[in-house]
């Protein structure tokens, strides 16, 4: 006799829409499709714009919710976070999940009466950290305190890498129980196609935890053109920066990054602070030869498949990229290793991680004879 997995039937799961927990939810969602999991999908920050919903329309075993209420790290949350508190408890009234999901730091502490897994995917305090090297302003204190409670009361922590869970459980902890689940994407939104001589970059150009803004500085000096994807102007100002050698390319659709992707010989990103990086997957699924930041996080998840630089370092950014334009061999190389190395971080093996999870916490296995 032996103990079969027991899936959930329904998940009431939450995430925001401005930021890669849509990717990863969306991702966790399709994959849980074949173990017959219903995911109802409460979604915060802002509305869903027109791709974000066709896409989710797509997904046969997702329902959304959606709602525009402020995330816990925005300014002056407090009122929407108890709105979005009461929302989500009438949520799951109606849905009647065998589990939450929690993908949100603000409200592991509800009284839930059902078991509770919550994900770091980042956090404030650590973000302060990496890239600001101070600790959090004391205005983050209520931000620190509601965090730390509801990871507290959570019956599992989740993080996408050891090292954030190691932070989280220094800033937070200790926690009920905790696990690491590395993210995933599903191969088949990337494709290895015919490499053309760019670097090509993805995400917000003012980010200061992305530093794409080092790239674009050091642009002028490389050989090769460089592409940004993403929103390039400040929020603040509205303005975009021309440099020399440099291409912004604004919001691409999914269809658009996969195949500027494809065609990309080098993806940078000299990230500070990168949990996991889910944009970096893709471009190792890509075939692109990776230069991160160097961060505990990315080298344990890209191990001898990336080459590092000093997120503080332009110089070092700029030889570590002018070098392998220079060496198509070594360039090679780190693709097929990168390629390689994104093998182990499927859409499907991290439902698995999250299946095992479920199942141990419903605690209700079916017998197989």
């Amino acid at each position: 006799m032996m103990k079969a997995p027991h899936y959930p039937s329904k998940i009431l799961m939450t995430a925001d829409t401005v930021g890669s927990v849509w990717t990863y939810a969306l991702e966790l969602t399709r994959a849980m499709a074949q173990h017959g999991t219903e995911v109802a999908l409460a979604t915060m920050g802002a509305p869903m714009n027109e791709e974000q919903r066709e896409e989710a329309a797509q997904i046969g075993n997702l329902t959304v919710y959606e709602s525009e209420y402020k995330l816990e790290w925005m300014d002056n949350p407090w009122e929407d976070v108890e709105q979005a508190g009461e929302w989500l408890l009438k949520l799951r009234d109606e849905v009647q999940p065998d589990l939450i999901h929690l993908n949100g730091l603000a409200h592991g502490s509800l009284d839930w009466g059902k078991p509770v897994l919550m994900v770091v995917h980042s956090c404030v305090l650590s973000w302060w950290r990496a890239v600001k090297n101070e600790e959090a302003p004391k205005a983050w204190k209520r931000y620190s305190d509601m965090v730390r409670q509801g990871l507290q009361a959570a019956d599992v922590v989740v993080a996408p890498t050891q090292a954030m869970m190691h932070q989280a459980e220094e800033l937070y902890g200790p926690f009920n129980q905790s696990a690491v689940v590395y993210n995933g994407r599903g191969q088949h939104h990337f494709q290895f196609g015919r490499k053309e001589p760019f670097v090509f970059s993805l995400g917000r150009v003012w980010d200061e935890a992305k530093n794409i803004s080092m790239l674009a500085h050091i642009a002028s000096d490389l050989r090769w053109p460089v592409y940004i994807a993403g929103e390039g102007r400040h929020p603040a100002t509205g303005e975009i920066v021309e440099l020399e050698n440099v291409h912004f390319l604004g919001q691409l659709t999914n269809e658009e990054v996969s195949d500027w992707l494809s065609r990309a010989s080098i993806y940078a990103l000299p990230a500070k602070y990168e949990p996991f990086g889910l944009t970096v997957l893709e471009a190792a699924m890509s075939g692109c030869a990776l230069v991160v930041g160097k961060t505990e996080s990315q080298a344990e998840v890209w191990g001898n498949a990336a080459r590092y630089v000093d997120p503080r370092s332009a110089d070092e950014l700029r030889d570590t990229i002018s070098k392998l334009i220079d060496d198509e061999f070594g360039r090679n190389i780190m693709a097929c290793r990168a390629v390689k190395r994104s093998h182990g971080f499927t859409a499907d093996q991290m439902a698995q991680d999250y299946s095992h999870l479920y199942g141990q916490l419903i605690k209700a296995p079916a017998t197989v004879y």
